[in-house]
């Protein structure tokens, strides 16, 4: 059976608001944009285009109310200074009960919805996988 994941997709009550953020935390492109739904695509050209599912950004009439059941893990070269742009860029660091020795930073978008960003592999860890992607 084939089957692939086409998009990923997220309820909002104000998808441009919403997808501004993201394209601007991912350097992804806007593909298409009505008031009711927006979708993010990995830039052109780009090894994740493609690849990665897309982000639909939905307009729904009620706010956000409980814990995400689906986040998105992001993983940087950098988790301070990732953290400290995607703050600048208007995300939160938000506690889910995560504790004080997780690894990863817990973060909410300008909507409320949760995030993570996880700490940069090792260089040991690096070489790891490009071992195994190498057959």
């Amino acid at each position: 059976m084939a089957l692939a994941i086409q998009c990923f997709d997220l309820d909002t009550t104000d998808p441009d608001r919403v997808a501004t953020f993201w394209e601007a935390a991912l350097g992804w492109r806007r593909t298409y944009d009505t008031d009711d739904e927006v979708v993010l695509e990995p830039p052109e050209g780009s090894p994740q285009d493609g690849v990665a599912p897309d982000l639909l950004f939905l307009r729904v009439p009620e706010g956000k109310a409980v814990k995400n059941r689906w986040h998105l893990d992001l993983r940087p070269d950098d988790q301070d200074a990732e953290v400290a742009r995607l703050e600048s860029l208007g995300a939160t660091r938000v506690d889910v009960g995560q504790g004080d020795g997780a690894t990863w930073v817990v973060m909410a978008d300008p909507d409320s919805n949760e995030f993570c960003v996880l700490r940069a592999f090792t260089a040991e860890e690096l070489a790891e996988i490009a071992a195994e992607r190498a057959g």
